[in-house]
């Protein structure tokens, strides 16, 4: 079951970057995604890391990135190989150094 804060950040979709996030003053959204975030408690399950990592946006989102980092590490699978796939944003990179880094993944991965 997918909790209701997770399903809610699902349908506000990636994290808005911090230039873009000032640029079109967006407090309000930020401020949303910030209090969903934190009213979350780990761990999270598989099926909700999953969808925690398609948050992730390019650049960084006043922190929050890190946020969804910790929550998506608590999951007890982690790391989850098909979340790991996108090799192109910068943040599922450092889920992946990390998980190597750990030994959780072969250096090869």
């Amino acid at each position: 079951m997918v909790r209701k804060q997770i399903i809610e950040l699902s349908r506000l979709g990636p994290l808005p970057s911090s230039e873009v996030a000032l640029r079109d003053h967006l407090d309000g959204l930020i401020a949303k995604y910030e209090d969903l975030l934190k009213s979350i408690q780990k761990p999270v399950t598989n099926e909700e890391a999953r969808i925690l990592v398609t948050l992730f946006s390019p650049g960084d989102a006043f922190g929050l990135d890190w946020a969804l980092v910790h929550l998506v590490e608590s999951a007890p699978g982690w790391p989850l190989l098909d979340c790991l796939k996108n090799a192109n944003n910068e943040w599922i990179q450092l889920l992946r150094q990390t998980a190597k880094n750990s030994g959780m993944l072969p250096s090869s991965w």
